[in-house]
């Protein structure tokens, strides 16, 4: 069977595959339009009251940010049917003019670059309802087995702009945050960050969150319900890391079992990857009624505490039952997603290969390295060659799902090419280290492994990301001579290939001219962990 219901968002790209006619509001939504690249944001104060009962929302947003340029016209968006009800800066009332889901404020400050300035932005409506959290996302309004309220937010692809205003483009990210949230007074709110007060006010109460380091929009979520919490301490790289559970009481037990995973997947990914990436916003595990989704800081969870995909392995190994998918998955996207962020969603493969790559890299740390490689060659049968893993750029659409574990198998590939674990672990450290809480760009990363590796890695990505043939060796055996060439292949792609002759390792350099050499050979094996195809001729 083909997985294409992967836990942080297969979304968008592949409900929209064949669909290239792209509109005004694709550009309005997906590209950096006059009216935003102007101003730097630095700060978002949010402040949202939750009515269940009404699946209705009210509240406002303060957006403090910087001036880069002189204008005059400010975009912010927020979707229909959510509606602006008033939009003031420093007191005063401000027009603005609305197309579609993007609203432009024309301003009366002057905007004077290097200045801060706010803006409060007033809004209310129905929020659009998922359909099919977190791929078809907006606000799912669930109840628990009691009857409660059980309500979260989703919407990666589909923009944070569902439920609350913003600057709804990931290539600039708020510096900081605070988010509070009102809700009925016998319910708990979850959202990203430290919990800094809590107020109770009449029937409702409010729980104010601060978010200390930047946060990509989508990132932010509001999880209500009624909640019980328990907490640990993880002696990290950076100290004392502070691990928040929030789960509903009926799965309280069951959450203390399965959460034992929580450090273990911080000992891997460490290792792996550096440092966790928000030791001051702390991390959690927030239990929702859907499937989950990697929300920065406040990790949702709703895998029925079981091992697998909801019980399932997604390589056919037995391999991907030694952990629970949405823990190992999900946090892994704390690195790659909330650490280093894609500007465009068409470079998606940037948070989705980087992070089904690290379900084996988990495996590799507590399970050994045969098992990682086991895995990640097992979720091959995954991968489609529908289209490119790279969509196209400015409209707010990402690539194939092949990005998730096509683009896991390119990585486990480029880790054979560099030939010291050591090495590649040290580059992987170093891409959370030198992209630190930065949004990036699929070709800085790969130049960056271009040149942290030594190698000129241009043609294997266009291939393996630009393209959906898989490289294929013809080989022909005979006189004592090995013959062979790639077909499939970009213009200079010329990987070099480990075969195994009579149990003894040896290296092909193929490109796409015929090579000859020597091979006086009863038993010539390809090495499985190159992601190619191999034929006889």
């Amino acid at each position: 069977m083909k997985h294409f219901y992967f836990a942080s968002l297969l979304l968008l790209g592949l409900s929209m595959a064949s669909a290239q006619n792209f509109t005004r509001q694709d550009t309005l939504r997906g590209s950096i339009t006059p009216e935003r690249e102007w101003w730097d944001l630095n700060h978002y104060d949010l402040n949202v009251k939750v009515e269940p009962s009404k699946k209705f929302i009210s509240g406002h947003n303060v957006v403090r940010y910087k001036v880069l340029k002189e204008a005059e016209v400010l975009q912010i968006d927020l979707q229909k049917p959510m509606q602006i009800t008033s939009i003031t800066q420093d007191g005063k009332k401000l027009k603005f003019t609305s197309e579609g889901n993007a609203h432009f404020i024309q301003l009366k400050k002057k905007q004077v670059p290097g200045e801060f300035n706010e803006l409060k932005i007033e809004y209310s409506g129905h929020p659009r309802e998922a359909v099919r959290a977190p791929w078809d996302g907006g606000f799912s309004w669930k109840q628990d087995e009691n009857g409660n309220p059980f309500v979260a937010t989703s919407c990666q692809g589909l923009g944070a702009s569902v439920w609350w205003p913003n600057k709804d483009h990931m290539y600039d990210e708020v510096d900081s945050m605070r988010i509070s949230v009102t809700v009925p007074k016998d319910l708990m709110d979850i959202s990203n960050g430290q919990l800094e007060s809590v107020e109770e006010k009449g029937d409702f109460t409010t729980y104010n969150w601060v978010v200390k380091n930047p946060i990509n929009n989508y990132g932010v979520n509001v999880n209500i319900g009624n909640y019980v919490h328990f907490d640990e301490a993880y002696e990290g790289e950076n100290g004392p890391l502070k691990l928040d559970y929030y789960v509903l009481p009926e799965n309280l037990e069951k959450a203390k079992k399965q959460f034992v995973q929580t450090p273990m997947m911080l000992q891997a990914f460490e290792h792996w990857f550096g440092p966790y990436p928000f030791y001051e916003d702390g991390f959690k595990l927030v239990e929702v009624p859907y499937l989950g989704m990697e929300h920065q800081s406040s990790v949702t969870y709703g895998n029925r505490y079981e091992n697998g995909y909801l019980g399932r392995d997604l390589s056919g190994t037995g391999w991907g039952l030694q952990f629970d998918f949405i823990i190992i998955h999900e946090a892994g996207h704390e690195w790659f997603a909330n650490n280093i962020t894609y500007k465009d969603i068409a470079d998606m493969w940037v948070h989705e290969g980087f992070t089904a790559y690290s379900e084996n890299l988990y495996l590799d740390y507590h399970f050994g390295k045969k098992a990682s490689a086991e895995y990640v060659i097992g979720t091959r049968a995954n991968i489609q060659n529908d289209r490119p893993i790279i969509g196209p750029y400015g409209v707010n659409q990402g690539g194939s799902g092949d990005m998730y574990y096509k683009g896991a198998n390119i990585l486990h590939t480029l880790r054979q090419l560099v030939e010291d674990d050591e090495q590649w672990r040290q580059i992987l450290r170093g891409l959370n280290k030198d992209f630190y809480h930065q949004t990036v760009t699929s070709q800085q990363i790969e130049d960056y492994l271009s040149k942290k590796t030594g190698k000129d890695l241009s043609a294997f990505f266009n291939q393996y990301l630009r393209t959906t043939m898989i490289p294929t060796l013809e080989y022909q055996l005979e006189n004592g001579s090995i013959k062979y060439r790639y077909v499939d292949v970009v213009e200079d792609f010329d990987m070099p290939v480990r075969v195994f002759v009579d149990g003894k390792e040896k290296w092909l350099f193929p490109s796409a001219e015929w090579k000859t050499e020597s091979m006086d050979s009863t038993e010539l094996k390809f090495d499985v962990n190159f992601y190619i195809e191999t034929q006889k001729v």
